[in-house]
């Protein structure tokens, strides 16, 4: 069973739109006589409805949270539903809208939103001139030119909060372009939307939305406003810290998801504030990587590891010297590995052991300024900048698979359509009705 009680999925517009244009049908599938808009979505997703000579629809689901891609799941013969011929278009109405409840759709909407994101880190990325902050006037910083020229309009003193003024799509563009500078905290937030903003496309994405509901700054200050993601728009939240429900569900339930690292000791043993914990979105996550994570139920195994690995490297000498860690168990150095004693190389034999497990290498993270990172690269890092405390990982509170999933069904469904927004600006899509 699907982990998010709500869980739905997410398909660009012009997917599900293309999808109901060659909704006409074939020998092998259902002919309608006018195009269905939630077939049209459930069709783009990647199922396949098929005729058959069955006495009742036959739903065969597969195991498609297990899969790689979409092509990997309908080669293995997932998503397909067996439909009686000449059933009526009442039960093909309620087939299909009790498909987009199914498990397998929510997992299938893993796909989709895990390029989504894909598309927006790899641009975020690749901007050079979007940098790390420590010390500066505010708490984002758009330059000496304000934010104006990027798109974003103050809401908050300090730079503490943001809203878009000319296109939501726009001030993304900021972020993948643009010269600015924020923490990771801020850098997960533009993830978030910028995944939203990929998955809608960009004049989807400026509908959709309020400005309002678009809002960067301060996690507190967030939850002071009408956001999509911590706001008043929120909505329903996914709560999963420890990954049970989604290591038990398979891969692509990790898609997208935010997160962060943080450290377990008090923080009296930080050494390096700016990097007392790490904020990310899940980029991607391996096969072998997930299989480890159902058999363990989740996270909890590997911040019991992520402690071990601590254990281990306080033994070790040099922790004084700069990036010594990353340099001796990421980068591999033969120099530093030579001048070990017999007992350190047994050592550093004993942490190699524990970082080779897949989870470490497989489970691939977004945070901004290191990019894309497998979370053992982190819990290297973290061994040079705070020495003094272990770190754990967990996931965030989100809604990706509730309240934005119903707001980007009924959007599409609505323009499908023909009838573009069709809820007043400021009032989020109902969750569409499910017989």
């Amino acid at each position: 069973m699907f982990p998010y009680s709500s869980t739905r999925w997410g398909v660009t517009l012009r997917a599900a739109v293309i999808a109901v244009a060659w909704l006409a049908g074939s020998a092998s599938t259902v002919a309608q006589d006018a195009p269905d808009c939630t077939r049209g979505l459930l069709e783009a997703l990647g199922w396949r409805f098929v005729v058959a000579d069955v006495a009742q629809v036959r739903i065969e689901p597969g195991t498609p949270c297990d899969r790689s891609d979409l092509s990997a799941a309908q080669a293995a013969g997932d998503l397909v539903v067996r439909v009686p011929a000449g059933m009526d278009a009442v039960s093909l109405a309620r087939l299909e809208r009790d498909l987009l409840a199914h498990p397998a759709t929510h997992c299938a909407y893993g796909f989709q939103l895990g390029t989504a994101t894909r598309r927006a880190v790899d641009q975020l990325s690749a901007n050079a001139g979007y940098r790390f902050s420590a010390l500066q006037v505010g708490w984002i910083g758009f330059g000496p030119s304000g934010s104006a020229r990027d798109g974003w309009e103050p809401i908050a003193s300090f730079g503490r909060g943001y809203q878009p003024r000319a296109g939501n799509y726009r001030a993304i563009q900021a972020f993948y372009a643009g010269q600015v500078r924020s923490e990771c905290g801020v850098g997960r937030q533009v993830a978030q939307y910028a995944t939203q903003a990929e998955l809608y496309g960009r004049e989807g994405f400026d509908v959709a939305f309020d400005a309002d509901e678009i809002v960067i700054g301060t996690f507190l200050r967030l939850h002071r406003t009408r956001s999509i993601l911590l706001g008043s728009e929120a909505g329903e939240f996914t709560r999963d810290g420890r990954a049970v429900a989604a290591s038990r569900s398979g891969r692509q339930a990790f898609m997208g998801l935010p997160g962060f690292i943080f450290h377990v000791l008090d923080r009296d043993t930080l050494d390096d504030l700016n990097n007392q914990a790490e904020n990310f979105v899940v980029y991607d996550v391996g096969e072998s990587a997930a299989a480890l994570l159902r058999q363990h139920g989740g996270f909890e195994y590997y911040n019991q590891r992520n402690r071990t690995i601590w254990e281990l490297a306080r033994r070790l000498p040099g922790r004084k010297t700069h990036g010594y860690f990353q340099r001796l168990l990421v980068e591999r150095e033969p120099a530093l590995r030579a001048a070990l004693s017999a007992s350190e190389r047994d050592t550093v034999a004993r942490i190699d052991a524990e970082l080779a497990d897949p989870f470490y290498r497989e489970f691939a993270i977004y945070v901004h300024k290191q990019g894309v990172k497998p979370v053992g690269f982190h819990i290297v890092r973290l061994l040079d900048l705070n020495p003094r405390t272990p770190f754990q990982i967990e996931l965030a509170l989100h809604n990706l698979h509730t309240t934005l999933y119903d707001r980007y069904v009924a959007y599409s469904l609505d323009a499908c359509g023909g009838g573009g927004r069709s809820l007043q600006a400021g009032r989020g899509p109902t969750r569409p009705a499910v017989d």
